[in-house]
């Protein structure tokens, strides 16, 4: 171990020592380093590094059993319980997990190393996989659950163990974001009559972003210039948490999208449990989690889109510098119309 590694390790344990509920995420951010970097610190103490077969090791994981994937940005934390299950990478756009539980679209020429990882703490191991991208920030984790398959996780280490047991992690400097790849030109200098017709005469909803590259237009620049108020109207963030607490009260299914540059993850089903937490409004379900930070939330909008099925109405949730943070829909499905419920909710809030 070399001496800068040395002196890292040294300066996380000191941290440790001082705040023991200190996450290493917010631990990388004091000492001015990659979460990567702090984690391999620990190679191998209580970290194994893993070969780089990113496809072959998720496809693997279906043999853990019920696992807990969390996939983060900064503003929001995404949690959810369940089997990996189907996956498929035969699209060169997005690998895809697609099931009633784990349901994720991955981007995984943004995935760069994977690790092992076990977590001691007073009362128990903690025990899971963990994904980042070239930047040295993660991208997805996945931890075992009391319902897991511990034996499998051995064997799934064992096989995919690297070579490479180095405690030393290069990092690139971090990528921006597609939302802020493009700087956001003058509304004079976009043809904002062709974009708002073609957004009129959407199939689908996918091709939303085909149409943020044909006009060269931000997100947010899109949703400003919309066909009118109908299609894109910006409400108070407060609008998040009061549909939350009715989706939960009146039982109304829906969708949770959260992401970041290398996998988006979503849940669709009731939420049941909504509270607040300082900064943080949460759902706490048995099965699913989410964390979102108030503070950061810069714009709310609600967003229509005409699809072959009928509208498709969300909620985006937008940080100050325009990239997405969270998107929330009523649950459905290709071929089956919007939820009615979904449709009140939402002419409730605006």
């Amino acid at each position: 171990m070399n001496t800068a590694t040395s002196s890292l390790k040294e300066k996380w344990a000191l941290l440790k020592s001082e705040r023991p509920h200190l996450r290493i995420r917010n631990a990388a951010q004091e000492l001015e380093v990659s979460e990567v970097e702090l984690l391999a610190t620990q190679i191998p103490d209580s970290t194994i590094r893993l070969k780089t077969d990113m496809k072959e090791i998720l496809s693997e994981v279906q043999t853990l059993g019920k696992v807990m994937g969390l996939t983060r940005n900064n503003e929001c934390v995404h949690e959810r319980k369940g089997v990996y299950l189907n996956p498929d990478f035969s699209s060169p756009h997005a690998g895809l997990f697609v099931n009633e539980d784990i349901d994720l679209r991955i981007f995984i020429g943004q995935w760069s190393t994977a690790f092992a990882v076990v977590e001691k703490t007073e009362r128990m191991e903690r025990k899971s996989l963990q994904f980042f991208g070239k930047d040295g920030e993660a991208i997805h984790k996945i931890y075992l659950t009391p319902a897991s398959d511990e034996k499998a996780f051995d064997e799934l280490v064992n096989k995919f163990k690297s070579d490479d047991q180095s405690p030393m992690q290069s990092v690139e400097k971090p990528v921006e974001s597609l939302e802020l790849q493009l700087e956001e030109r003058m509304d004079e200098e976009i043809d904002v009559k062709g974009f708002q017709d073609d957004w009129e005469n959407l199939q689908d909803t996918h091709n939303f972003y085909g149409l943020l590259k044909k006009y060269s237009i931000t997100r947010t620049q899109a949703l400003r210039l919309a066909p009118s108020e109908y299609y894109a109207k910006p409400i108070e963030k407060e609008a998040i948490v009061s549909m939350l607490e009715t989706a939960a009260s009146k039982q109304i299914p829906i969708m949770v999208f959260v992401g970041n540059k290398g996998n988006i993850q979503i849940h669709t089903g009731e939420v049941k449990k909504t509270m607040w937490h300082e900064n943080w409004y949460n759902i706490l379900d048995p099965d699913f989690n989410m964390h979102l930070d108030m503070t950061k939330v810069a714009q709310t909008w609600i967003v229509r889109k005409p699809t072959e099925d009928g509208e498709v109405t969300s909620i985006e949730v937008f940080n100050e510098m325009g990239e997405i943070i969270v998107q929330f829909f009523g649950k459905r499905k290709p071929g089956i119309p919007e939820l009615t419920s979904w449709k009140e909710l939402i002419a409730s809030l605006s």
